[in-house]
């Protein structure tokens, strides 16, 4: 497969989006359209896109390679997620749109206070800068593998290129753009995994039918396991993907930017509702993929690479014809900046309101800061892809849900205590308190096998980290009668 040619098909796929980009977006528009697209987005429009931003090339890679090892257990994650995402719809998101908020943190201080607003904020801002650099690292590495390295390009170089790209095409609108590139990217994904799906099946001799039963009854399409020992047990996967869905999409100000532009609360709520339909069978379809690649590998006698993040790649560069190997470039390209773009933004976004008191600039400095913001975090990102290169030595999902359960954490016990409770508390005690909780969870899921009777400790270290956050929040709350609660403003 020549290089010079990925190459080309890669930018050509670039300049459909700068394309897009030039006509989604006007020269000189209001920081109000970079933000929130004035607030206009279709909501089928929003629905769509926002698959890809969820999924991201960490679910293109990574769910086909746990198969093996997890089967489709990963499904159980996905119902708790789906609990999680009416949750978002009908608790998180009518408070937002009431309180005509830009940025979701805003509300942490009209309930707490400063302290709480600027740590709700800043563990957002931590939080969404490690995600994304983890789902760029692992495009950027496959792009090194299967470009890169044949033409002495070295890695750091390709980082450069793979955020130049995601400026050069967000600079200018901003989340106006997003919407519709993003809808554009998660479209070229699914035509991509349909297209290697139908061509392992042919390459098998698999009708659609023979295909189905093949992936059923194969080892690896058991979905629920009720061992409570297990990694895989159900009750531990089901609530973590619960709060998981919760924090990474309702207190998440990237996914919630795009609800925020839709044109008012019911067509966000419709964008909610149809988007929670869609992941479960978009799930359901990578969990296939990786079932097929493992039949497909033991069918022709290939020795897969031990890793599951490698398998597709592997198999993808290695095996299938060059037609194919450039439709997984696309793919993984499509799905990663889907997710990256929108992060791009929304860290922009998030310290430009939260950080710059931009409601009481002009709007010309205004624009001239919003600028310099986005180029900032746009040589962050690259810098912290670089490092971690040097450092990640797993699975890059679990890096990614490991990363969001000590980051998120505080964030959920911040919000849950804010609308569950009527308390106020000691605002100027919480960014501590948000520290020492992860401290804690930490400490308690490594000692976790030998004081719990043998439980280990997974993805619910999300929920460990918000209880004990909650809980301190409890602890330095005091009665309050004459309290307003700020989810009854109007």
């Amino acid at each position: 497969m020549s290089s010079t040619l990925i190459l080309l098909i890669i930018a050509g796929y670039f300049c459909i989006l700068i394309l897009i980009s030039f006509l989604t977006s006007k020269k000189g528009e209001s920081t109000d359209s970079f933000f929130l697209a004035n607030r206009a987005s279709p909501w089928y429009v929003v629905a769509f896109g926002m698959i890809g931003t969820s999924l991201s090339g960490v679910t293109f890679i990574s769910v086909p390679g746990m198969v093996e090892n997890a089967q489709f257990s990963y499904l159980q994650l996905i119902l708790g997620n789906m609990l999680g995402y009416f949750v978002v719809a009908l608790v998180l998101m009518p408070l937002y749109y009431r309180l005509n908020l830009v940025s979701i943190y805003t509300y942490l201080e009209q309930r707490f206070g400063y302290w709480s607003y600027k740590t709700g904020a800043g563990f957002f801002l931590l939080s969404r800068t490690l995600g994304a650099a983890l789902r760029l690292y692992l495009v950027t590495g496959v792009l090194q593998l299967a470009v890169f390295d044949s033409l002495g390009i070295p890695f750091e170089v390709t980082v450069i290129i793979t955020i130049g790209l995601i400026w050069v095409y967000t600079f200018r609108g901003g989340m106006k753009t997003i919407i519709w590139t993003d809808t554009f990217q998660t479209l070229a994904m699914l035509v991509c995994v349909g297209i290697t799906i139908i061509t392992i099946s042919q390459e098998l001799n698999f009708s659609f039918n023979g295909m189905v039963n093949a992936v059923s009854e194969s080892k690896f399409s058991q979905v629920f396991f009720w061992d409570v020992k297990d990694p895989r047990y159900f009750f531990k996967q089901f609530f973590s993907g619960f709060f998981i869905s919760i924090v990474m999409v309702g207190l998440d100000q990237d996914m919630m930017q795009k609800n925020l532009s839709c044109k008012n609360l019911k067509e966000a709520q419709k964008n909610m509702f149809s988007f929670t339909v869609i992941i479960l069978f978009v799930n359901i379809l990578f969990l296939s993929l990786g079932a097929l690649l493992y039949l497909y590998a033991q069918s022709k006698g290939i020795a897969l690479p031990a890793k599951g993040d490698n398998v597709f790649p592997f198999l993808a560069l290695n095996y299938f014809s060059a037609f194919m190997g450039i439709v997984f470039i696309l793919g993984i390209t499509a799905i990663t900046y889907a997710s990256a773009d929108s992060a791009l933004t929304s860290l922009t976004t998030s310290f430009c309101v939260d950080f710059l008191d931009f409601k009481n600039k002009p709007e010309t400095q205004r624009v001239r800061l919003k600028n310099w913001v986005h180029l900032a975090f746009s040589v962050i990102l690259a810098v912290v892809i670089v490092i971690f290169k040097i450092v990640n030595d797993e699975s890059v999902v679990q890096a990614v849900f490991k990363v969001a359960g000590y980051t998120y954490g505080p964030l959920l016990g911040l919000y849950s205590f804010g609308v569950f409770t009527n308390r106020p508390v000691r605002d100027s005690l919480v960014p501590f308190l948000c520290v020492v909780a992860p401290i804690l969870t930490y400490i308690i899921s490594l000692n976790s096998v030998d004081w719990f009777w043998g439980y280990e400790f997974g993805f619910e270290v999300l929920i460990l980290n918000g209880f004990l956050t909650f809980m301190g929040l409890y602890a330095i709350s005091r009665k309050k009668t004459e309290f307003v609660d700020v989810t009854q403003a109007p």
